[in-house]
């Protein structure tokens, strides 16, 4: 019989605290089975883009950025246990960020999300990244959401605003029920559903895309890193 760990996962690295966000403090309770990978193909199309991102620099890991940890995660939507049931998903694993190329046994399993309990149930070979929880709000949100991008990129966050970026609280810190909350006024009031990008002006950085297809969510991000350097001039 599999073993479930109740651990307080705790985020004591990553990029640095924005005001009213402190860095070590616990984000959610983890509760976590261990568990085989899951079969390859259904990382394949998430771990090509992924792998994209890596390779310009939104996700990834700089010793001249955040203290030299890694940074960034993605996620794909999976089939429904049952009519009714809550949004499952693959997501990386905390600190792969450093990694080129992922496989299946960089991925956990999120079978459900409790953003009132600060509670997260995930299996895998590996723990879900820290940005889990929000992750979960977007697929709880809308059914067409398939894909998420959680990247750090200092162009799009600088000019976050004259991208007409929709974007959480500065006072929000990431990976909280906070943050969800907030990620669900955004949806639900205004353009980032549409948009399907957002930026997070609490977490020194942070850009969320998501859409339909990996591809989307990746072109997204592409295309506002484009528009971002034709600003930086």
């Amino acid at each position: 019989m599999r073993r479930c760990e109740a651990i307080r996962f705790s985020v004591c690295t990553g990029p640095r605290a924005m005001p009213g966000e402190q860095e070590g403090v616990v984000k959610f309770e983890l509760r976590f089975t261990p568990a085989p990978p899951v079969a390859p193909d259904w990382v394949r199309e998430l771990s090509a883009w992924r792998r994209i991102l890596h390779l310009t620099g939104l996700v990834g890991r700089d010793p001249q950025r955040y203290g030299g940890v890694g940074y960034g995660n993605v996620s794909r939507r999976l089939p429904a246990a049952h009519a009714g049931a809550q949004p499952r998903f693959l997501i990386s694993g905390t600190q792969t960020g450093h990694l080129p190329v992922l496989d299946a046994g960089h991925y956990a399993t999120v079978l459900a999300c409790h953003p009132e309990g600060n509670r997260i149930v995930a299996e895998g070979p590996v723990h879900p990244s820290s940005e889990a929880m929000t992750h979960g709000v977007l697929y709880a949100l809308d059914e067409a959401v398939q894909y998420v991008m959680h990247v750090h990129s200092p162009e799009i966050w600088r000019h976050a605003r004259a991208l007409g970026l929709p974007a959480t609280p500065a006072d929000v810190a990431y990976g909280t029920p906070a943050m969800a909350e907030a990620v669900r006024r955004l949806l639900r009031d205004g353009p980032a559903r549409e948009r399907s990008i957002f930026a997070m002006a609490g977490h020194e950085d942070g850009i969320i895309a998501f859409g339909r297809s990996a591809e989307e969510a990746g072109q997204i991000l592409l295309r506002h890193l484009a528009r971002a350097f034709r600003l930086e001039g």
